[in-house]
């Protein structure tokens, strides 16, 4: 007697966004907004600097790294599209040109990959029929980037810089609600940092706490540096 194997099922997934669009802009722009700000509070009141000097100064620091950030971001995820889209038309030009050697190339990508001599070369003759496609399984193949999921410059320049002004503000709110005590608004950078670390594993293997903790020290590093430039600069200058 013999059985029907059962028949395989497709079941739809989906992949979170690792190619560079608003993801990793928007991590950046917080973790760099948390760190900068929390340092540049500690710096200017370890100096002791008057409240209102800092929330003035940390406010200027939000809106001139904010602006920085998304500038940035957006120059540099445009600059590497227009990279992409140079590369994409060198290797058009190969296929048109050189449609036999391009083919054989493909037929050694397939057979590195494990795909014996004959299919690989039958496959390769049958992808080509479509310039398109074989374009884009060349890309693909040589640069690791596939020209239809370019991230949006404009996306990461909005991402960056909300996620930088979020986090920027975080250690300017006790002076804005009347608390002037230093540590506090140190410890609500502390807090950011950590949520902020967190909420970033959520796209990652890593556990929750470690990358909370990993973010809470980079930010004190960074804050125990300026408020002892800035504690030195204001005992030398009084």
């Amino acid at each position: 007697m013999t059985t029907d194997a059962p028949a395989a099922e497709a079941h739809e997934h989906s992949h979170a966004d690792v190619s560079g669009g608003w993801l990793r802009a928007a991590v950046f722009g917080a973790m760099d907004g948390l760190v900068t700000n929390t340092a540049l509070v500690a710096g200017v009141g370890g100096g002791g600097a008057a409240p209102r000097a800092i929330v003035l100064t940390g406010v200027a620091g939000l809106v001139a790294g904010a602006i920085s950030m998304a500038l940035g971001e957006y120059t540099s995820v445009k600059t590497q599209n227009e990279q992409l889209d140079l590369e994409v038309e060198k290797e058009r030009r190969e296929l048109e040109r050189n449609p036999g050697g391009e083919l054989a190339e493909l037929v050694t990508m397939l057979r590195v990959r494990g795909v014996d001599a004959d299919l690989a070369q039958q496959v390769a003759v049958q992808l080509h029929r479509d310039p398109d496609i074989a374009l884009r399984l060349h890309v693909v193949a040589e640069l690791g980037l596939n020209p239809a999921d370019k991230p949006s410059p404009r996306t990461a320049a909005v991402s960056s810089f909300l996620t930088f002004s979020l986090g920027a503000a975080l250690p300017l709110l006790p002076y804005l609600f009347g608390v002037s005590l230093l540590w506090v608004a140190l410890l609500c950078g502390g807090v950011g940092l950590v949520a902020a670390g967190a909420l970033s594993s959520r796209f990652t293997p890593r556990p929750w706490w470690y990358a909370g903790l990993r973010q809470l020290v980079f930010g004190a590093l960074a804050a125990g540096a300026t408020y002892a430039i800035g504690a030195a600069i204001g005992v030398t200058a009084a």
